[in-house]
C-alpha cells in the first residue's frame, strides 16, 4: 500500500462525458486527494476530463470503453502496467467492458477488484449474464441501490456476502437555490430562450430511448389539448451520438405541434441553475433507474418532482402507498403512461404555495439524510479501508 493517509486508487470508466457515474468517479476522485490519498482514473476521455483534474485528480487516456475482445485483452496490459507504475492499491470499474480489463489486471498484479454495479443491465440469454457477472467479481461490490443489491443476488448469488449498498450522494450545497445567482439563472434561461412568466418541465437525462422523452412530449402534448399550453418542457440531455433518436424527438415535436412547448437544448453543465429554474422536475424513464440521482437532485433543489414508477424509485421518491400522503415527497406514475404524467404535472403545477413548500421540504430533509455526497464519499473510501485489509 502507498504510505499516504488514503489509498492510490484507479478507476476504471468508458467515458467522462454526461452521467451519474461520471460524476461519481469525480466526487470519489475529490474525497480521495482530500483524504491524502492518490486519485487515477483511466478513460476513453470527454468533457468531464476538466472537472475531475480540476479536483486533484490525474487522467489517463485509453480505449476502455471498447467491446472488442482483443482491445480488453490489449487494455488489461495497459491497465497492470499503469499499477506497477503508479504504485496502485485498488481498482475500481464501473463499466462491464472495462472491468472485464480491470480485473485480469489486478489478477496480474495481485490488487484487490472493486466493482460498482451502477445499471440493471439487460440480461436475455446466458451470454449476457456471463457478461454482466463481471460487476459483480469484484473483491467488493458496491450498489448504488438496495433494488440494485437485490438484483445482483438474484443474478449472482455468489457475490452476496461482498455487496455493500452506497446510494448515490448530491451536493446538497450546491443545490440550494439559494446558492445559484441570478446571473447564472439568467444566463441559463436566455441560452433556453425561455419567455418569462412560463413555467418550465425539466427533464435532465441523456436522450436515449428508455430515459422516455417521447412519454415527456406526448404528455405535452395532452396539456396542451386540455387547454392549458404555458408550460414548456426543457429536455436537457446529451444525445452521445445518438442522431437517429433526436431526429424521431424532433418528429414527434413536429407531429404534436409543440414546437413552442418543448427544447431540445443538449449537455447541460449547470444543474444547480437548471433546477432553481424548474417548476417541475420529471423522470420519464420507460426501464428501471438503478438509482435515479435526478430525482434526488431536484428534491435536494426543492423541486416538485414526478418519476416513473419502475427501479429505485421507492427509494428515492417517497408516495403512496408506501407512505401517507403528509409523508410524499414526489409523485409516481406508471411508466410509458402519458396522460398519467400530464396529470401529475397539471397536479404539481397548481399547488398552493404552501403546499408547494411543504412538499419540496419534506423532499429536502429525505435528500439530506439519505443521499448526501459526503455519505456516498466516506462509504465508499470505508470500502476501500476494508477491501485492503483482506
Amino acid at each position: 500500500m502507498s504510505s499516504s493517509a488514503a489509498p492510490t486508487v484507479l478507476q476504471v470508466i468508458p467515458d467522462l462525458n454526461s452521467g451519474g457515474a461520471e460524476r461519481t468517479t469525480v466526487d470519489i476522485a475529490r474525497a480521495l486527494v482530500d483524504a491524502g490519498g492518490k486519485a487515477l482514473v483511466a478513460s476513453q476521455g470527454g468533457q468531464m476530463v476538466r472537472d475531475l483534474e480540476d479536483v486533484g485528480a490525474v487522467h489517463f487516456t485509453l480505449p476502455v470503453k471498447s467491446k472488442n475482445p482483443v482491445t480488453l485483452w490489449k487494455n488489461a496490459g495497459l491497465l497492470a502496467g499503469l499499477i506497477k507504475e503508479q504504485n496502485v492499491d485498488i481498482i475500481h470499474a464501473r463499466s462491464r467492458a472495462p472491468a472485464w480489463s480491470s480485473l485480469f489486471a489486478a489478477r496480474r498484479t495481485h490488487i484487490p477488484f472493486v466493482t460498482t454495479y451502477h445499471g440493471s443491465y439487460n440480461q436475455t440469454n446466458i451470454v449476457k449474464g456471463l457478461y454482466n457477472s463481471i460487476m459483480a467479481r469484484g473483491d467488493a461490490v458496491i450498489a448504488n441501490s438496495n433494488y440494485i443489491a437485490n438484483l445482483i443476488t438474484e443474478r449472482h448469488p455468489f457475490a452476496r456476502d461482498r455487496i455493500t449498498v452506497i446510494h448515490r450522494g448530491s451536493d446538497l450545497k450546491g443545490l440550494a437555490p439559494e446558492n445559484v445567482s441570478a446571473l447564472r439563472r439568467q444566463a441559463l434561461k436566455d441560452s433556453w430562450g425561455v419567455p418569462t412568466g412560463r413555467p418550465i418541465v425539466l427533464n435532465m437525462a441523456r436522450l436515449t430511448y428508455w430515459k422516455g422523452q417521447k412519454v415527456l412530449i406526448e404528455a405535452m402534448g395532452a396539456l396542451k389539448a386540455s387547454g392549458n399550453s404555458a408550460p414548456i418542457a426543457i429536455l436537457a440531455g446529451d444525445a452521445q451520438g445518438r442522431e437517429s433518436y433526436v431526429a424521431e424527438l424532433k418528429k414527434l415535436i413536429a407531429d404534436w405541434n409543440l414546437q413552442d412547448q418543448v427544447r431540445l437544448v443538449g449537455h447541460c453543465a449547470d444543474v444547480p441553475a437548471a433546477m432553481a429554474l424548474a417548476d417541475v422536475s420529471v423522470v420519464a424513464s420507460i426501464e428501471p433507474e438503478a438509482f435515479g440521482r435526478a430525482a434526488v437532485e431536484a428534491q435536494a433543489a426543492r423541486v416538485p418532482v414526478i418519476v416513473s414508477d419502475l427501479g429505485a424509485v421507492p427509494e428515492t421518491v417517497l408516495a403512496p402507498p408506501d407512505v401517507t400522503e403528509k409523508e410524499r415527497t414526489g409523485w409516481r406514475v406508471p411508466p410509458g403512461d402519458s396522460d398519467a404524467l400530464a396529470a401529475a404535472i397539471q397536479t404539481t403545477l397548481d399547488q398552493t404555495p404552501e403546499d408547494r413548500l411543504a412538499l419540496t421540504g419534506r423532499g429536502l430533509v429525505h435528500a439530506s439524510e439519505n443521499f448526501t455526497v459526503e455519505t456516498m464519499c466516506a462509504k465508499t473510501l470505508d470500502v476501500y479501508r476494508e477491501v485492503l485489509k483482506t
